[in-house]
């Protein structure tokens, strides 16, 4: 059993969600917790006990974890050791003998971690606990915030997940404190010692280590990043569209008064078009075409911000960064350059990146072919996209 109920306050930036489903190495920290129990042999149900709110985000992780069996899914409470209790009533009926459960942003953990409590639950222990003998000098303050005392570490040991049980005997734990009206225990460990069930200790893993505030997340994300080359995409698009009589020409989102217009379903803003087949290319989405089908008439005469803006957003949704956006355009006339700066903060407020990252160069054709005969303008676009 997964807890993942809580809301990860200490983490600090709540925009950024609940601390278990924010991104480690590329994938969400629960997903690397679950990924070490679905590849455990032993591995039987997984339930995974979350927050009314969050179901989205887990089928999100969920996503990205290879091969990741059906789970069952319960929703917890306002503590942890209401999510607990929860978890367990959802498995009441179930058959279950024995429970793990394990805290979701406890992802380093190890198979042979899990196989040492499992040997103890086999030997008749009611009730494990993984644990690391303490190696730290321990001292008690006062409330004047002077030492009291240095507190012998022999045999104190720090507490991790999975702690593990008889179903049985920490379900009925777990309602009896319910009952009493006790709600101050920090881990399950200590509901079992309060209702006299032999606790065995066995050895934990120092590598087992619980996220807890901001730069535990930065520190597991530097350690599963370390050595890894970026993930830097880049995409091309071309695109072009005739010229017809007219009154003007818009191109990267900029209107050109001028004596002929770009013919088009939209408003054939062929800067735009080419960019956005560049921003889809970098993550395999296909291209404009299958977005904006130009047989569907709501999008006649419509602005390709649309467009790019959709492009930008499947992007970013799919854990990319736009680094830069590049224009290249190819016609006799209009003259650009006096527009230049203006079609750069228009890239810039489309995508979401500083002007300093959106390029737009201009060069003709020489006179040659359809573009040199003023029969049509060309683009060509380059994104460059980081993924996580």
């Amino acid at each position: 059993m997964i807890v993942a109920a809580g809301r990860g306050e200490r983490a600090g930036s709540p925009e950024e969600g609940p601390k278990q489903y924010r991104p480690i190495g590329g994938k969400a920290v629960i997903a690397h917790t679950l990924e070490r129990f679905v590849t455990w042999p032993q591995a039987s149900k997984i339930v995974v006990v979350i927050h009314r709110d969050d179901e989205k985000l887990l089928r999100s992780a969920l996503g990205q974890v290879a091969e990741m069996p059906e789970i069952e899914i319960a929703f917890g409470g306002a503590t942890r050791q209401q999510s607990v209790l929860a978890g367990l009533r959802h498995l009441k009926d179930s058959g279950v003998t024995h429970v793990m459960i394990h805290d979701a942003v406890r992802p380093f953990f190890d198979h042979d971690l899990l196989d040492r409590v499992t040997a103890a639950l086999a030997a008749g222990a009611p009730a494990v606990l993984p644990a690391m003998p303490v190696s730290d000098t321990l001292k008690r303050g006062n409330a004047s915030g002077l030492v009291a005392e240095t507190v012998p570490r022999d045999g104190l040991h720090a507490a991790q997940t999975p702690q593990s049980f008889c179903f049985a005997d920490i379900l009925a734990a777990h309602e009896k404190a319910a009952a009493d009206g006790k709600s101050d225990f920090t881990d399950d460990a200590a509901i079992a010692e309060w209702c006299n069930l032999p606790v065995t200790l066995v050895t934990g893993s120092a590598d087992n280590v619980k996220l807890t505030i901001k730069r535990d997340i930065a520190m597991a994300d530097e350690k599963l990043t370390a050595g890894l080359l970026p993930d830097v995409r880049t995409g091309n698009g071309y695109d072009v569209h005739q010229l017809e009589p007219g009154d003007g020409v818009t191109l990267c989102g900029v209107f050109i008064p001028h004596d002929q217009r770009l013919k088009g379903h939209s408003d054939a803003d062929v800067a735009l078009h080419a960019l956005t087949d560049a921003l889809l290319a970098t993550c395999g989405a296909g291209d404009i075409g299958d977005h904006f089908p130009p047989s569907d008439p709501q999008w006649k005469g419509a602005p390709s911000r649309i467009f790019i803006e959709h492009a930008a957003k499947i992007v970013r949704e799919r854990g990319g960064t736009i680094m830069n956006a590049d224009v290249s355009l190819i016609a006799e006339a209009p003259k650009v350059g006096p527009h230049r700066d203006v079609m750069r903060a228009k890239l810039s407020e489309f995508l979401g990146i500083s002007i300093d990252r959106c390029s737009v160069k201009a060069t003709t054709n020489e006179k040659i072919g359809f573009i040199g005969r003023r029969e049509g303008i060309a683009a060509i676009a380059t994104a460059t996209v980081v993924y996580r």
